[in-house]
């Protein structure tokens, strides 16, 4: 499986699937849901991962912006070379 990762200067969009579910989506892939259980509104990201429940929806939203901004940091490792650059060089021939 493949996960599409984007630029966290791109917005979250929001639509409001259900009257206690609302799906956020990122340059149109899914970015993560809020629903409302009655009392709290309960947040998880692209994955299913459980972001936490919340007291109002403003804050539900935050969380899986938060969750998906920290998600999108540059990569740690050092870039690899190609095969054919890694070779070591040959000797030359006398």
């Amino acid at each position: 499986m493949s996960m599409t990762t984007f630029p966290p200067s791109d917005p979250l969009t929001w639509k409001q699937a259900d009257t206690d579910v609302h799906v956020a989506t990122r340059a149109g892939e899914f970015a993560g849901f809020v629903e409302f259980d009655g009392t709290t509104y309960l947040a998880r990201d692209q994955r299913g991962t459980d972001l936490g429940s919340f007291e109002s929806l403003g804050d539900a939203r935050g969380a899986l912006e938060n969750a998906n901004a920290a998600e999108s940091r540059p990569r740690t490792f050092p870039f690899a070379l190609p095969r054919a650059l890694r070779r070591r060089p040959r000797r030359a021939r006398a």
